[in-house]
């Protein structure tokens, strides 16, 4: 009896080794994950993990795109193995995972840049951070009171969504503690803030600049028309129009732009999984020249390399 009762455990030993040691649902280049992302980032996401799938057809990525805050608690719910952001994790977010003892990884992937666009029908494509600040503090209220302002009436400013990391970034960055004294107008995305700009010739539109960078794009030449992008200076009193700089990759690239943040891919992944082989595309392959071609500065460029073969007649 007892001989058969070490056999029984025995074999059921070996049955909990062969459970716990059953592979993962995904590895690097197979599966299916659910991933999210920031809207403002959404032509980014969509051309690398596209890409990726064409690469490896048994890759299948399930994405969502919301705005910023949401699309970070998803992740934090285990919703989703990746969010792609503007910012890291604050401090109660990275708690959530030290609660539950998840060990998580941060990659910075690429500098972005803030597009501010206004309507061909608005003569104005210049502005100061100093008058940015002025108009987020609630001291300047009309286009007229713009040093180059030529367009009369308010300044109306236009973000894609109330928990937006386009808001976020603005609110953040001109240090904004009354929303009442700006005229402020939120829609639902980075589209419906373009078409507002189009047909309101005193808004001010804020986008992710990837949605109309894409040259090659049809979509972003579709999004561009009718619609001017502004250049900013960090210069209080600028002496020519060679201090505005507008965000074009090279501008972020040497950080000449005022209006720039960084992107970042926040994975939960516990194993080498799916989300792990989609982050090494992006840092160590050609994910760097889809960044690139999306109009952003990625941080580790894709190396081209170029032979020269001199030939003797």
């Amino acid at each position: 009896m007892n001989n058969l009762i070490k056999i029984g455990i025995g074999i059921g030993l070996i049955s909990l080794a062969a459970c716990s040691s059953s592979p993962p649902p995904d590895n690097p280049t197979h599966g299916k994950i659910n991933i999210t992302a920031d809207e403002s980032l959404e032509p980014m996401v969509e051309s690398i993990y596209k890409a990726y799938e064409g690469v490896y057809p048994n890759a299948k990525f399930n994405v969502v795109y919301k705005p910023e805050q949401e699309a970070i608690t998803t992740m934090l719910r285990d919703s989703a193995r990746l969010v792609f952001s503007t910012r890291e994790l604050n401090d109660n977010e990275k708690s959530v995972f030290a609660k539950n003892k998840i060990k998580y990884k941060s990659e910075f992937i690429a500098t972005d840049g803030i597009a501010l666009i206004v309507g061909r029908e608005n003569p104005d494509s210049l502005i100061t951070m100093a008058e940015l600040n002025d108009i987020f503090q609630g001291r300047i209220k009309n286009w007229e009171q713009l040093k180059r302002g030529s367009q009369k009436g308010p300044i109306v400013l236009v973000f894609d969504n109330n928990n937006s990391s386009n808001l976020n970034f603005a609110l953040k960055q001109f240090k904004v503690s009354d929303l009442s004294r700006i005229k402020i107008f939120t829609v639902k995305s980075n589209k419906q803030v373009i078409e507002y700009v189009r047909k309101n010739p005193t808004a001010l539109g804020f986008i992710g600049v990837n949605w109309i960078s894409d040259g090659d794009s049809p979509l972003a030449a579709e999004l561009s028309k009718n619609l001017r992008v502004m250049g900013v200076s960090e210069d209080a009193s600028p002496d020519s129009i060679d201090d505005f700089f507008q965000p074009f990759q090279k501008n972020l690239g040497l950080k000449i732009y005022p209006l720039r943040r960084n992107v970042y891919v926040i994975s939960r992944e516990a194993h080498s999984g799916l989300g792990s082989g989609l982050i090494n595309y992006i840092i160590r392959d050609v994910g760097g020249l889809l960044i690139e071609k999306s109009g952003l500065w990625p941080t580790k460029p894709y190396n081209r390399e170029v032979f020269l073969e001199k030939k003797l007649n």
